[in-house]
């Protein structure tokens, strides 16, 4: 499977407004506005995940000072990130990086539709921002106990982690380790709701993740060109 016109999950289109305020589109504007005012160095991409992050004082401690954009919209799946990239969101800016994490939204999918459809996120990026890294994160078990969710969300991963070393520049990143107790439960401390990151659970995903993209913008282009032999 790859990011195909085949893949349904892999089709671009936008949230359809269904509330009748734009807010979406809204979003949607003002991001590809910031795209001609700054230079980032890290651009965020995907659903709500990416966009409460932003919210927590991890983002301010971690992530600004790496100039980091932060391009998530709640509710997003792999169609919607994909017509965003498509339609303005990559231009004028060259990040070193990107972080994408979407997926866990696409409910209409099978798990290698979904991976699919996170494969040609990370085929756009890097046919568009060739210098660029691409880091994908993996999606999180979901739900206070083992449901068919959470085990979808697990074979997504399964599929990314084997397809995306293909690409070269892209890798995938598991930040959902510690969230599952033994006994298979997940703590309201990590997940207000089972789903969504508490600021606990947000630090507990930063620190492998910060780590990483340190290690990314430190590299020299001939330790880059040297890593990729």
């Amino acid at each position: 499977m790859s990011g195909d016109d085949m893949n349904p999950a892999a089709a671009p289109q936008p949230v359809e407004d269904v509330q009748g305020d734009g807010r979406w589109m809204s979003q949607h504007t003002r991001f590809v506005q910031e795209c001609k005012d700054a230079e980032p160095d890290v651009l965020f991409v995907g659903d709500s995940m990416v966009q409460l992050m932003q919210q927590y004082e991890i983002w301010r401690e971690l992530f600004s000072p790496l100039h980091a954009l932060n391009f998530g919209i709640g509710g997003d799946t792999t169609c919607n990130v994909l017509w965003r990239l498509q339609n303005g969101e990559l231009e004028n800016i060259r990040p070193k990086v990107v972080v994408v994490w979407v997926g866990t939204n696409n409910h209409e999918h099978t798990a290698e539709q979904v991976a699919g459809g996170v494969l040609a996120i990370a085929q756009l990026l890097t046919s568009r921002l060739p210098k660029a890294k691409i880091v994908v994160l993996g999606l999180l078990p979901r739900g206070e106990r083992p449901n068919p969710l959470r085990e979808k969300n697990a074979a997504v991963n399964g599929f990314l982690r084997s397809w995306l070393p293909r690409l070269g520049q892209a890798q995938f990143l598991d930040v959902g380790g510690e969230f599952v107790h033994s006994d298979g439960t997940i703590s309201p401390q990590d997940m207000f709701d089972f789903l969504h990151l508490t600021s606990a659970g947000y630090r507990a995903v930063a620190k492998p993740l910060s780590d990483l993209l340190l290690q990314i913008l430190e590299e020299t282009p001939e330790e880059r060109r040297a890593s990729l032999v």
